[in-house]
């Protein structure tokens, strides 16, 4: 079963064409990657798919009502947005907004700073901790809800290599969970190690969809030929 399908995914904004049109089909328990040069539309792919950004045409459809498919999805922006309250209270916050005890949502908080080595900044304000330990508390912050459908919006930019690499076994530990990931990144490496589909992206259009194992083989496209060498896409 398909966790979402957009058809026709058309975006404009300011009067200018951003996005498509779009048709695909999200594998369920997927790490789904989407890459493509700067400004080609990795970013509002994502948003216009979780229902951030406004369609101008074009629909998503969720294996399950729409009503539901809210509560099943989580998006982490590139820059985190913290909070203005304690790392510990960031992780309990979307807990408690889906009605579960205190006693719960602490024990389960707790647990989730252990595992991103936060346990010694819990009372500390979240706006004061590094930018990698704000990276990983959002995904944190994201994964204790068990989401169904994770967006991630370059979850690893401008991180050092033991962060970057924290963060991936996380995503790869929730897939593992039955969580289905959709992802950019500018990190041909990571989308190596990551992927099982990519999406290349450029000028709005999604010019190929193809396994990781063949994209990076023989991609479909020239200009993902292009991106792959590292040339420079006009």
């Amino acid at each position: 079963m398909f966790p979402l399908v957009a058809e026709n995914l058309v975006v404009e904004f300011q009067g200018k064409h951003v996005l498509g049109p779009v048709d695909l089909r999200l594998d369920k328990g997927d790490i789904a990657v989407i890459l493509g040069p700067n400004g080609s539309g990795k970013t509002s792919l994502l948003k216009a798919l979780h229902g951030i950004l406004k369609l101008k045409l074009g629909m998503v459809r969720w294996s399950c009502l729409e009503t539901e498919s809210v509560g099943k999805q989580m998006f982490v922006f590139q820059t985190p947005i913290m909070l203005r309250r304690s790392v510990f209270e960031n992780l309990t916050y979307p807990l408690r907004l889906r009605k579960v005890s205190k006693a719960e949502a602490n024990q389960r908080a707790t647990e989730w700073l252990d595992r991103i080595a936060l346990s010694a900044s819990m009372q500390v304000p979240a706006t004061r901790i590094s930018g990698g330990e704000k990276q990983k508390l959002a995904l944190a912050r994201a994964l204790i809800t068990e989401p169904e459908m994770l967006f991630l919006d370059e979850p690893c930019a401008a991180l050092d290599g033991k962060t970057t690499n924290e963060i991936e076994s996380m995503l790869q530990s929730c897939v593992e969970n039955g969580t289905t990931i959709m992802m950019s990144t500018h990190d041909i490496g990571q989308a190596k190690r990551l992927a099982k589909n990519i999406y290349f992206i450029n000028k709005g259009k999604l010019e190929c969809i193809q396994s990781a194992k063949t994209f990076f083989v023989k991609p479909s496209s020239i200009n993902a030929s292009k991106f792959i060498a590292g040339d420079i896409i006009e």
